[in-house]
């Protein structure tokens, strides 16, 4: 059963000259699983999980959660539909009030949704800050008194406190050391297959997304251009930005390591304001420079294929991706 559908989903911002930060992407997420979205920084990819959640609107577009249109919902369903959708935020110390306790932080959302008794949310809280790793002794305490890791398990805790079915992870670990972004993870897993959620995983690092996500959605420029299985995508990545990205990513044997080949992208990623024709990626692509710059590249957007994988859909955006192999 799908949890989130979006379709056709698309994002402009100005008016004269309208920059495209997410260009008619659709995905499914089926629920308890998670999807990650990597890229490289710019690609569009905490755009879309905002506008996922309807933070911000699309310019077109269809979003469907738990089988409602989201682009239909009226103001206060929608308000009602925030308690089963939430986000984890990079930077908890920009998303937690100040001059607010822990406390207070973790019980906004049952306040927000009027969900209980006043006994009733304090318990409930106490219970989820202990799930989190927050002391009883520490709920009175204000976020500046705490660590990054323990900021972000206060952020983590006021996400699951209403029980929801689907959370948005917008770089959850990227701001912590890394022994503690092992800690945050396994806390995420804990949660997930306790509370059977459902989540969107936005990364750069994709070590992380490896580890936590059961598929992925690769993004360049505003476009999706290959999403697969996890352990599919890593064993066999079929379009050249994934290749290139793959490359990048550090294997602790020496041995492979020092044999591995990189792939060194030409050129930066072009400005949103001026995007190149046809594929998102063709002036920075290895393989178009190896087929002598065949014009398709330039001129047409690459329809997704399918790849032949026994673990599910595998799909990339490549003229030449399946000829290469």
């Amino acid at each position: 059963m799908n949890i989130l559908e979006i379709k056709n989903l698309r994002k402009e911002f100005g008016t004269k000259k309208p920059i495209v930060a997410v260009d008619n992407i659709s995905l499914t997420l089926q629920k308890g699983k998670t999807l990650g979205i990597v890229g490289e920084s710019g690609s569009g990819k905490s755009t879309l999980g905002r506008i996922m959640l309807r933070l911000i609107e699309p310019t077109s577009g269809q979003i469907t959660f738990n089988n409602q249109d989201l682009m239909q919902v009226k103001p206060k369903e929608l308000r009602n539909l925030r308690s089963k959708m939430q986000m984890i935020f990079q930077d908890p110390m920009a998303s937690l009030d100040p001059r607010m306790s822990v406390r207070e932080l973790i019980k906004e959302p049952l306040d927000i949704h009027n969900i209980g008794s006043k006994q009733e949310r304090n318990r409930a809280v106490e219970d989820i800050a202990e799930k989190v790793g927050i002391a009883k002794s520490a709920l009175e305490k204000f976020p500046h008194e705490f660590s990054g890791g323990q900021r972000q398990r206060i952020s983590i805790a006021r996400a699951v406190i209403n029980k929801p079915d689907l959370i948005v992870a917008d770089e959850p670990v990227s701001a912590l050391d890394v022994s503690i972004q092992a800690q945050i993870l396994n806390l995420l897993k804990e949660l997930r297959n306790e509370m059977n959620l459902s989540f969107i995983f936005i990364s750069h690092d994709l070590s992380v997304v490896k580890y936590f996500c059961d598929e992925v959605a690769v993004m360049y420029l505003g476009n999706i251009v290959e999403y697969a299985p996890t352990s599919e995508l890593f064993a066999a990545p079929k379009h050249p930005y994934t290749q290139a990205l793959l490359s990048a990513v550090p294997v602790p044997d020496s041995d492979v390591e020092k044999n591995r080949k990189r792939i060194i992208l030409s050129g930066d990623i072009p400005s949103p304001t001026n995007m190149p024709t046809g594929c998102a990626f063709h002036t920075r692509c290895p393989l178009r420079a190896k087929l002598g710059n065949p014009e398709i590249c330039s001129t047409t957007k690459p329809e997704f294929q399918n790849v032949p994988t026994q673990d599910g859909v595998h799909q990339v955006s490549c003229h030449f991706a399946l000829d290469s192999r």
